[in-house]
């Protein structure tokens, strides 16, 4: 039953995936691969049970995985911020590693290897084909319904992303390339066409899926100066040094170590990202020494016992292979299967005598490891299928933002939220989706607004600013977690008293995190200009062109607060500079609306500023039309210092 389970995990890995929850991949075959260790526990369980015997097998990799297991273990309770759902991260969480250690525990004992089968062959062919055959895209221009759309990607595949594809195919070129003696010992014709055409089908579909890596905006990784920065920055602190950063807090250190060139790539709008661009780097920074002294000690025990094993080079080959990916790209789930794959197969080779306990005369301990094994499976199964429930319910409410129906958005949203209190993703949609629905209700006509519907947009904006702050607890280190905060003080000013200076101090923590980010600047500065204060406007805007000289929108922005503090000779420098910034040829109608406000500024004119069109990129703060008045007084526990 257990080498079924396993041969059945390792087959359907790549393949699954489900179009019912936000992501379709990663989530499900996380998902998939816990269903399986509770296939496979409850199967040991029942054997238990029934033989009244515990059987303990050791081997060579035991110890430096149970380390790495036990490294994200510790950081997990000592460092990280947000612990449930950190625990539930796919490609780097606690609840990934524990399932993997124990898939690990099983495959390395298991009796059969499935790598060496035909079996194992059909994977890559599967991928390869769908691979090829999407290439041509051949739902291109078909009417699809919502949850099927993404048959239309070129680049679509089993595993959710190209790199995934590509190192997968790789993976499995390496075990075909080697199998190539096979042909040699057999006069199956059958088999010899099946074995050569998977091979040229997996190369073909590998050549696809690393072209396609090379198109714009297809792959987006982090600089690795600043993934290194970040690894640095994480030794500063003790505690931090040896358990890292927490999981899921990369992040957090990644701001810290932004700089100025930063600002001038092509990546300067991302304001960080979640994982590092080397997973060994991922692993020192989130994890700390600790970690990475597991994982180092897990390489030595490998290649040591890779010595001991006869004609080990496949399997040496394919761990170096995945060491590789390690070193230079992110932390992914796919990969992490792959590697446990890997030292299972290798472990495998060791030759040690088992040791069985008999329960006969234990009855209490044999009773007691029944039942908390049975109690164990079941609660964590209970808490599990409520996780992935909230991810059914979050699918359907984006679904309802594509139908724009706004009850199913809203209603399955709140499920998704009560199911699931501490997913930072689900807290941070709701507190928008509530500032929408109070801003809808404010876009009626002022002399339509009844005191029911200051009624609902006053509880609306409450719970969206509750939501929002309740983000903040989850994670207060995350900048981007005041941004969202400041963001739904700034809706409302124009409907609730007080919720300027709101978002003004969150804006300010937000710059604290993350001090190299000119966008929050540029946001601050707005909220003074509106409010007419236009020396501090004038003091974040000049903030702003100094961190991103080349935007030309920081200087547009400083130019009018110049303008403003009638310091026409600065106003007027500045708008040259958004003209020299502006390319005329591609965005015609900002380089004709900057040239003319510099006329105007030249002229010492005091026009009105001309209004912009939709596609301009060239805005000054705007006043909303949606006011309230009286506004609506809100109580002080929503500002964002109350607890």
């Amino acid at each position: 039953m257990e080498t079924l389970i396993l041969n059945s995990l390792f087959f359907l890995f790549p393949l699954f995936f489900l179009p019912i929850t936000q992501e379709y991949f990663i989530t499900n075959k996380f998902y998939l691969l816990i269903l399986a260790i509770f296939l496979l526990l409850l199967t040991s369980v029942f054997k238990l049970f029934t033989s009244k015997k515990l059987v303990i097998k050791p081997n060579s990799l035991d110890v430096p995985v149970i380390l790495i297991v036990l490294s994200i273990g510790l950081t997990t309770f000592i460092t990280t911020t947000n612990k449930f759902q950190s625990i539930l991260n796919p490609n780097f969480g606690l609840l990934t590693f524990v399932a993997l250690g124990i898939y690990y525990f099983y495959l390395s004992r298991s009796k059969g290897n499935s790598t060496n089968s035909n079996f194992f062959q059909l994977i890559p062919t599967f991928l390869s084909l769908i691979t090829i055959i999407f290439f041509f895209q051949p739902f291109a221009k078909a009417n699809l319904p919502i949850n099927l759309t993404f048959l239309k990607n070129p680049n679509f595949s089993f595993l959710g992303s190209q790199l995934d594809l590509t190192i997968v195919l790789g993976f499995f070129l390496i075990f075909s390339l080697f199998n190539l003696k096979k042909l040699t010992g057999t006069s199956d014709l059958r088999f010899k066409v099946y074995h050569l055409g998977s091979i040229v089908l997996t190369l073909i579909a590998l050549i696809i899926s690393i072209s396609s890596l090379f198109r714009p905006g297809q792959l987006v990784l982090p600089p690795f100066n600043l993934s290194w920065y970040a690894a640095i920055e994480v030794l500063k602190n003790p505690i931090t040094a040896f358990f890292g950063a927490g999981v899921e807090n990369f992040s957090i250190f990644f701001t810290r170590v932004k700089d100025l060139a930063y600002n001038q790539s092509v990546l300067w709008q991302i304001a960080s990202f979640n994982y590092s661009r080397s997973a060994i780097l991922h692993i020192l920074t989130e994890v700390g020494l600790f970690g990475l002294i597991a994982f180092g000690f897990l390489i030595f025990s490998v290649l040591k016992q890779v010595r001991a094993i006869h004609e080990s080079t496949l399997h040496l080959i394919s761990f170096v292979y995945l060491f590789i990916y390690l070193l230079f790209f992110p932390p992914s789930l796919v990969v992490w299967f792959l590697l446990f794959t890997t030292l299972s197969i290798i472990a495998q080779g060791t030759k040690q005598s088992g040791r069985v306990i008999e329960l006969d005369e234990l009855s209490f301990v044999y009773f007691g490891i029944v039942f908390v094994s049975f109690l164990l499976i079941g609660v964590s199964g209970f808490l599990l299928a409520r996780n992935y429930l909230s991810e059914y319910y979050f699918k359907k409410s984006i679904t309802g933002l594509a139908n724009n129906n706004a009850k199913e958005v809203y209603d399955n949203m709140r499920k998704a939220r009560v199911l699931n209190p501490f997913t930072e993703r689900y807290v941070l949609n709701f507190s928008q989706t509530n500032l929408v629905f109070a801003d809808n209700l404010a876009r009626k006509d002022p002399t339509k607004i009844t005191e029911a519907d200051r009624q609902s947009i006053a509880q609306a904006v409450q719970a969206g600013i509750s939501e929002a702050k309740g983000l903040v607890n989850l994670n207060p280190g995350k900048a981007g977690y005041w941004e969202n905060l400041a963001l739904i003080y700034q809706n409302i000013i124009p409907i609730a008293s007080g919720s300027d200076a709101w978002s003004i101090s969150s804006y300010q923590r937000a710059i604290l995190l993350d001090p190299s980010n000119p966008n929050y600047r540029l946001r601050l500065g707005g909220i003074y200009f509106l409010l007419g204060q236009y020396q501090d406007a004038v003091r974040f805007f000049e903030q702003t062109a100094q961190l991103k000289p080349d935007w030309p929108n920081a200087h547009y922005n400083l130019a009018w607060a110049y303008f403003q503090t009638q310091q026409y000779d600065k106003a007027t420098a500045a708008m040259k500079n958004v003209t020299n910034l502006v390319d005329k040829k591609t965005s015609p109608q900002d380089w004709e609306k900057a040239n003319q406000d510099l006329e105007n500024f030249k002229d010492r004119l005091a026009n009105e500023e001309k209004q912009a069109s939709q596609e301009s990129s060239l805005n000054l703060p705007e006043k909303s039309t949606n006011e309230l008045d009286p506004k609506l007084q809100l109580p002080p526990e929503a500002s964002p210092e109350a607890r």
